[in-house]
Parts: C-alpha cells; sequence; structure tokens
C-alpha cells in the first residue's frame, strides 16, 4: 500500500470517528520536531461550553541519529507545556524513513499535509479544529497555503529577540487575553527564543495573495538585514504560529540564549493557556476510559539527553 495514502486513510479516520479530532501543529528546528495535537475528553470533563479534559496528541517526527529500535521522538517540553495549562498527551508515532524536514518531501511535510487539508474540512463544516505552528511549522504552513517555498536566509539561530507588534496584534485572537504589562514586557524584553535558519520575509508575505488573504500577521522581528513575520494566525480558521519557540522559556535549559526570567515564563504559560483554552472548544472523546489510558504519554519515560538541544526526549 502507498504509505500516503495509507497515512491519509489513518488520519481520516481519526478526524472523522467521534474520538479524536486533529488540532494542533507545532514545530521546533533545533532537532526537527512536527507536533499535531489531537484533543479528546472524557465524558465526565464535559460541560454545556466547554469541554475541560481535553487530550492534546502529538505527532512525532522522524529521527536523525535514534537509539536501536526506535524512529522518532517527542521534545519533553512540549508535553510539559500543554500539561502546564491543563491538558493531557496521546503520542502518535510517524514511521516514514529518513531524516530531514524537507517542507515537501519528509514524512513531517507528507504527514503536515494531510492533517492541514483535513483540518481545512473540519472547519469549514463547523466543526472547530485549532491548529498551531511554531518554527519549521510557522514555515510549513505558509507552503501548504501558497503551494510556494517562500522562505529567506536569516542569522536567527539562537538568539532571543522582543517582539514588534503589528497593528493587527490589537484585534487578535492570540494576545487579546494577554495582560498588558506582559505585552509590553513582549515588546521591550527578549522574551522569544529563536531556533531558525530560515524565514518569511515581510515583504515576501506582503507580495503574496494566498498568504496576506489567509493570515493577519501580528508581529515581526529582523536580524538587521530582513524583517521577517515572528506571529499570524489565520482570519477565518483557528490557526495560528510563531517563528520562536514558547515552550522553551520554562522547560529547556541547555542553551545560554533561552530566557528565563519572569516575563519570559510567563509568556510561556499564557500561550499554553491559549492553546488549550482553543483545544477545549472541541468537544470530540475516545470511546472510553480504557482507550484512553492505553493511548496517554504516561505509558511511555522520556529520556535524559545530558547535554542536547532539549532536555528530555520521548523515543518511540
Amino acid at each position: 500500500m502507498d504509505v500516503v495514502k495509507g497515512l491519509r486513510g489513518t488520519i481520516a479516520r481519526v478526524v472523522a470517528k467521534p474520538n479524536m479530532s486533529v488540532l494542533f501543529l507545532c514545530v521546533t528546528v533545533d532537532i526537527v520536531v512536527l507536533l499535531f495535537c489531537v484533543t479528546v475528553g472524557s465524558v465526565s470533563g464535559l460541560s454545556f461550553k466547554r469541554n475541560d479534559a481535553p487530550v492534546i496528541g502529538i505527532l512525532s517526527q522522524e529521527s536523525y541519529s535514534p537509539p536501536p529500535n526506535v524512529t522518532s521522538y517527542i521534545a519533553a517540553s512540549y508535553v510539559k507545556y500543554l500539561e502546564s495549562a491543563g491538558a493531557r498527551v496521546v503520542p502518535v508515532s510517524i514511521l516514514f524513513p529518513g531524516g530531514g524536514a524537507h517542507l515537501i518531501t519528509s514524512g513531517y511535510a507528507r504527514a503536515a499535509k494531510i492533517f492541514y487539508q483535513l483540518t481545512i474540512e473540519a472547519n469549514s463544516r463547523g466543526d472547530y479544529f485549532p491548529v498551531w505552528g511554531t518554527c519549521l511549522g510557522l514555515e510549513e504552513l505558509t507552503f501548504l497555503t501558497s503551494g510556494k517555498l517562500l522562505l529567506s536566509s536569516t542569522n536567527t539561530n539562537g538568539v532571543a529577540l522582543p517582539l514588534v507588534f503589528t497593528n493587527e496584534s490589537r484585534v487578535s485572537k492570540l494576545f487579546s487575553g494577554f495582560p498588558p504589562d506582559l505585552l509590553t514586557a513582549l515588546a521591550s524584553e527578549a522574551l522569544t527564543e529563536n531556533s531558525h535558519r530560515l524565514s518569511l520575509a515581510t515583504e515576501t508575505f506582503r507580495n503574496n495573495p494566498e498568504l496576506s488573504k489567509f493570515y493577519r500577521v501580528l508581529s515581526t522581528n529582523s536580524d538587521e538585514k530582513t524583517e521577517f513575520v515572528s506571529t499570524m494566525e489565520a482570519y477565518d480558521y483557528p490557526i495560528y504560529a510563531t517563528q520562536w519557540h514558547p515552550e522553551k522559556n520554562a522547560f529547556e535549559w541547555t542553551r545560554d540564549y533561552i530566557p528565563h526570567s519572569p516575563n519570559a515564563i510567563k509568556t510561556t504559560f499564557f500561550m499554553a493557556d491559549f492553546f488549550v483554552n482553543e483545544a477545549k472548544k472541541n468537544f470530540h472523546k475516545f470511546s472510553s476510559e480504557e482507550e484512553e489510558r492505553d493511548a496517554l504519554i504516561y505509558n511511555y519515560t522520556p529520556l535524559y539527553t545530558n547535554g542536547s538541544a532539549f532536555e528530555q526526549v520521548y523515543f518511540f
């Protein structure tokens, strides 16, 4: 069976059946990780207007140099990030061979395309499916929306930056719940960690009708040569993306450019809180408590990496 056709069939069943729904895409580029979140909920956790028991699935990424008998991994910081805002996590394994994360040909990219298409379809019929992209996730979303590779090289691998907010940020969903003092800090302090060598230049964004009609730019940054999009959200869909890493401030310690100030930690938790509250707008659930327990990431043990880009990693 063709692997892409097989994967699409699996994902389609996940989205179509009442026990799961795709919610979140997130990627880090240090060791490329792709996360797609699947929200589910135990019946006892559901309220009339809100699912207070979201379970968020993270799609693992191919490992460059995996330990014996494993093919993919998930950085534990993403798990902690989501748990900090009141969600639980389910790992979703991806079995495509090979390394790297090409925006078109990698296993991650093929899975991303399927999830993106199914998410657009779900939201178009009124089934609320938020999607989130971090770092490479934002870059992948730009390709999936425009159908073109539009990225520019930037000197932004291993640097913390303040955000340059646009006028659109004032009407955004993402930042609407942030306290004014934290927004001021985000604009004046280097609170956002960047680990990318490619970026979407703001000029490129403005000149591409597919992107400029689909997304509003909430913040930009610059490497002093190229101004690029650093935060964006879709106009008509619950799709959000950052070029920077909100999860790292509170949970990663191996790089000295990751900010850990009080405002940096607050940024992590307000970003996580926003996404998890988006997930709570979805009411899909597992078919049984046993199925839910068997799927949770609690069935796996993270490994301490002792100095790599991530403090802890789950291998699959």
